[in-house]
């Protein structure tokens, strides 16, 4: 059995709110009697996509020091920048293609995918991308279940798109999904090895299904926007953090459970 802790938008952006916000969360974490197998954090960790961002991302989620008591698994979101993210998140030299990573454990494997679009609010798994997900799984040989992780769903979630943050960085304002989702649909028709996806870019939780596979959105730690029936204000920015857990069990089976913090 495979349990891992699931957060989502951090966008760190220098201020004392935002961190705060995410030390809570991983605070709560590191407190736990029983420790997760890993925790998963989909995409836009920094707001800005700065190098002192992701330092500060760093700090927080204990990958500076090694002070984590489990491993920490990262994907890149609309917000976040693949060069300083690799340099001082990852520790790799600064370098623009998508960063794809895995980790296998012994129930489960995560493939941690890049569907940023530099430059753009929408999302897509490229051709390098792609690829290295059918080599990835290839190597595992359908050993242990696998889950696909990155940050933007390939289906609507159903609420109201942010506030613009300037419409030359968004030039289709709510376009907010994963493009081209057939794609990602015919890849899961391939592999049935693939137990779920989970992503994040939505900020409310949220769980539905895609291509016959479970799909869940993870809280986002910055702020949530209310739903269209629960009233017009688009960022509550006082809603408690959320976290999710995630069960993958020896059957391959995905099971969620919620919490606030």
């Amino acid at each position: 059995m495979l349990v891992l802790a699931h957060i989502s938008d951090l966008r760190l952006d220098g201020s004392a709110r935002a961190t705060e916000r995410a030390r809570r969360v991983c605070d709560r974490l590191r407190e736990l009697p029983g420790q997760p197998d890993a925790l998963v954090v989909t995409g836009d960790i920094a707001d800005h996509g700065t190098e002192a961002e992701y330092e500060e991302a760093a700090r927080v989620l204990g990958l500076d020091d090694g002070d984590a008591p489990f491993p920490v698994l990262t994907c890149p979101g609309d917000h976040d920048s693949r060069a300083p993210y690799r340099k001082a998140l990852l520790g790799l030299p600064a370098a623009d293609g998508p960063v794809n990573t895995v980790q296998v454990f012994d129930g489960g494997a995560v493939l941690m995918c890049d569907s940023s679009v530099p430059g753009r609010e929408e999302g897509a798994l490229d051709e390098e991308t792609y690829g290295w997900i059918e080599a990835t799984l290839d190597e595992l040989d359908g050993a242990v279940p696998a889950l696909l992780a990155f940050h933007h769903p390939p289906v609507r979630l159903h609420h109201p798109p942010p506030p613009p943050e300037g419409c030359d960085r968004y030039p289709r304002p709510g376009s907010r999904r994963l493009c081209a989702p057939d794609r990602l649909a015919a890849l899961l028709g391939r592999r049935p090895e693939i137990a779920g996806l989970v992503t994040g870019h939505a900020h409310p939780p949220a769980a539905t299904s895609f291509a016959g596979r479970p799909l869940v959105a993870g809280p986002g730690v910055t702020w949530t926007p209310q739903l269209p029936w629960e009233g017009e204000q688009v960022a509550d920015r006082e809603t408690p953090v959320g976290l999710a857990f995630h069960v993958l069990d020896d059957e391959g089976r995905l099971t969620s459970h919620f919490r606030t913090v």
